[in-house]
Order: C-alpha cells, then sequence, then structure tokens
C-alpha cells in the first residue's frame, strides 16, 4: 500500500484523501477497484499518470476536489476497466480529446460538478464527447458550473446517455442545444437555471424521446408572455415534467408567482405584436401608400386647374416684369445725374 494512502484489501479499496498528494502514486496495488485521491495537490494529470497493465481491475475513480487544471493526451488510456469517473471540484482549464487514448473508453459515468468554470474547457469537453470516445457513457453531470450556453452538438454522439444532469448553471436557453438521438435518455435536470421559455423545437424533441420520463425543471426565471403559450399547453398535456404544480411565472410583474399549470390565453397580453422590425416595417408599407394617395390627388388637382393655374402664372409673370421695369426705370435716373436734376426741378 502507498504512503500517505489506506489500503482496504477484502473491499478491494484505496483511499488517498486530503494527504497533499502532488502526483498519482506509482505503486497502487493491482487488486484495486475503487481508487480515491481527493483533497490533494495534484494539478495535472500527465500521460501514463496510470501504469499501463498495472491496474486492470479499477472501475471508479474518483479525483474530486484537487487543484487538477490540466488532463493530458492518453492519461486515462491505460485503465481498460473504468466505468466512474469523478472530476468534480477541479479548476479544470485542458480537457485532451485523446485524454482516453485513441480507442475509447468503456466509461459509464462522468461527473463533472463544478469543473467547467473556464470556458475552453467546456469547448475541450464538447470535443471529446463528439469524437466517439465516450459512446458508452450513461450518466453525464455537468451541474454547478455556471454555464450560459452550451456549445452546438454536444450530445449527437452519446447514444447510451440515460441521465443527463445540467442543474444549478445559467442556463439562458437550448437553442444549440440537440437532445435528438438521445433515445435511451431516461432523466433530464435543467433545474437552477435562467430559463424563460422552451421553445417550440426544444419540445419537439423532448417529445420524441422515447424513453424520457423524467424532466426537472424548477427555480427558473419563466417569462409568462406570449412565447410560452406552447410551453404551457405542453406542461398541461405531459407526464414526463417532475413538479410541474410548482413552476411559476418570474416576469413580467402582474404574473409574478403565478402557476404555469393556471395560465390562460386571456392572461396573456398578446393584442401587441412581438415583433417590433415586422410591426414598422408595417407602418412604413402604410405611410408609404398614404403619401402617393395624396401625392396623386394633389397632381390630379393641378391637372383640372391647369387653365386656371396658367392664367394665374401669366399674371405673377406680368406683375413680376412691371415691378423690374420700375426699378429699373429708377435705376437709370439714379446713374445719370442730369435726369437727377432734371427730376428735381420736375418735383419743384
Amino acid at each position: 500500500c502507498p504512503d500517505l494512502c489506506e489500503c482496504l484489501e477484502a473491499a478491494k479499496t484505496v483511499k488517498c484523501v486530503n494527504k497533499n498528494l502532488t502526483d498519482v502514486p506509482p505503486d497502487l496495488p493491482p487488486y484495486v477497484r475503487n481508487l480515491f485521491i481527493t483533497g490533494s495537490l495534484l494539478t495535472r494529470l500527465p500521460a501514463g499518470a496510470f501504469p499501463a497493465q498495472r491496474l486492470p481491475d479499477l472501475r471508479t475513480l474518483n479525483l474530486s476536489g484537487n487543484h487538477l487544471r490540466a488532463v493530458e493526451e492518453g492519461a486515462l488510456a491505460a485503465l481498460p476497466a473504468l466505468r466512474q469517473l469523478d472530476l468534480s471540484g477541479n479548476p479544470l482549464e485542458s480537457l485532451s480529446p485523446q485524454a482516453f487514448g485513441e480507442g475509447g473508453t468503456p466509461l459509464e459515468e462522468l461527473v463533472l460538478r463544478g469543473a467547467l468554470r473556464n470556458h475552453s474547457v467546456v469547448l475541450s469537453l464538447a470535443a471529446v464527447l463528439q469524437s466517439g470516445a465516450l459512446r458508452n457513457l450513461s450518466r453525464l453531470e455537468l451541474a454547478d458550473n455556471g454555464l450560459l450556453l452550451l456549445p452546438a452538438g454536444i450530445f449527437t454522439a452519446l447514444p447510451a446517455l440515460r441521465q443527463l444532469d445540467l442543474s444549478n448553471n445559467s442556463l439562458v436557453g437550448l437553442r444549440n442545444v440537440s437532445f435528438q438521438g438521445l433515445n435511451q435518455l431516461q432523466s433530464l435536470n435543467l433545474s437552477e437555471n435562467s430559463l424563460g421559455v422552451l421553445r417550440n423545437s426544444t419540445l419537439a424533441q423532448l417529445r420524441s424521446l422515447p424513453a424520457l420520463r423524467s424532466i426537472t425543471l424548477g427555480h427558473n426565471t419563466w417569462v409568462c408572455d406570449c412565447a410560452i403559450e406552447d410551453m404551457v399547453a405542453w406542461l398541461k398535456e405531459s407526464d414526463q415534467v417532475e413538479g410541474k404544480e410548482a413552476l411559476t411565472c418570474a416576469y413580467p410583474e402582474k404574473m409574478v408567482g403565478k402557476a404555469l399549470l393556471k395560465i390562460n390565453g386571456s392572461d396573456l397580453d398578446c393584442s401587441t405584436p412581438g415583433d417590433l422590425p415586422s410591426q414598422l416595417q408595417t407602418s412604413y408599407v402604410f405611410l408609404g401608400i398614404v403619401l402617393a394617395l395624396i401625392g396623386a390627388i394633389f397632381l390630379l388637382v393641378l391637372y383640372l386647374n391647369r387653365k386656371g393655374i396658367k392664367k394665374w402664372m401669366h399674371n405673377i409673370r406680368d406683375a413680376c416684369r412691371d415691378h423690374m421695369e420700375g426699378y429699373h426705370y429708377r435705376y437709370e435716373i439714379n446713374a445719370d445725374p442730369r435726369l437727377t436734376n432734371l427730376s428735381s426741378n420736375s418735383d419743384v
């Protein structure tokens, strides 16, 4: 048994808890099936962290509560019996897409609670999941990570997934998330997020999952406007949502605390179109039609009064010509001194 560890041969378990280890002990007994290295100072899992062929029966590996920042290529490749991996509570920054080796892994449960605070490692995890290396995964826990959005298609290569926990994050929407192909999914936890509504595309996917029996949606910020009408109808007809009677509106103010199941169409203010750009476009078209009509009426009035307008224009022209001739005459008098004197004597 390694120093600083406790070995229980009868239970085939080794515990190295709160021992300030900086590396994985190299001399682990080959009989171990359950290995706990928690509360230590591990910062990285390099390639070969677990000696090849030395741990043929290791099924459960708990590395939670350490200081792991990097899981490098091949770090978990030499564990042919690994079924459960817990990396919770580590400040992960990088997770190599080849961490489990080239041929994949028989891993069935992956727990990453509070380990994905760094956005770059979320993208790394998506690459691992989409690579097909974890095709046998049946339980995935991504709770407590402050996730706002999930990478597109992150779950598309998990055909054996049965339990998916996304609780206690900050998810504001599921538009990028595809649940298609998760035909074995039985439990989906979306509680304690910032979801305002489930769109029709998401509702259609949830309806199509044949094995889905439990959906948890509590403690979200449901916005009770016209957009939630289809979701309310789905809630009323669905038997998948647990505790749906307790789901209440968070916005707008007049609807705060009202149960979603008790909402009727008359409760929702649907009189104002929700699509403001479309509304403005309609207004502009109507304004254009009105202006065109006014212009056509103006041209028609001009045409019907063309003779009067022509006579009026001639009168204005003659008046302007007489006025200009008067100005011209006075200018000639003022410009010639002789005419000026003559004008003065005639005045006398």
